[in-house]
């Protein structure tokens, strides 16, 4: 296993985890879909993406991955990534793949000298964040974060 970040030509690889992605949190299977939404994001470059590969070329498959959002902070006048996305398919957990993804997203702030890694998570989901927590995840208790929608 190794992690590798993705590119236009990994499309085809990345569509059905984040479609299974995407179905784990209550959406409708839109396998469609996910490819014009990762297409976009690859050809914008608006995220980084990285995943988690057995194999090589036609044997290659992905087995989880992570999308990091950058943003900015003007209170610390530095970038932030926020780790909005991470997953593992069921049949390959427990083998590292989660730690290996999110030790990437940390590598990634590192290289671009960032203030850190902002992780939403759900609130009933306490096995993402045993793995947060252990990766060194600490829970922001400075802050509530607030959502106004208005595609509703």
């Amino acid at each position: 296993m190794e992690i590798l970040q993705a590119y236009s030509r990994h499309l085809s690889l990345l569509v059905s985890v984040f479609d299974e992605y995407r179905q784990f949190y209550g959406q409708s299977t839109d396998a469609g879909g996910a490819r014009l939404f990762l297409a976009d994001r690859l050809e914008r470059r608006d995220s980084v993406i990285y995943f988690a590969s057995d194999g090589s070329g036609s044997q290659q498959r992905a087995l989880g991955f992570t999308q990091l959002y950058p943003s900015f902070s003007s209170v610390w006048m530095k970038r932030v990534w926020i780790l909005n996305d991470l997953y593992v398919q069921a049949g390959s957990r427990r083998q590292g793949i989660g730690k290996a993804l999110l030790q990437r997203g940390r590598q990634l702030a590192l290289e671009t000298r960032a203030h850190g890694v902002a992780l939403p998570v759900g609130r009933n989901n306490l096995t993402a964040k045993r793995l947060y927590e252990n990766a060194g995840y600490t829970l922001d208790e400075e802050f509530d974060h607030y959502l106004l929608r208005t595609d509703a």
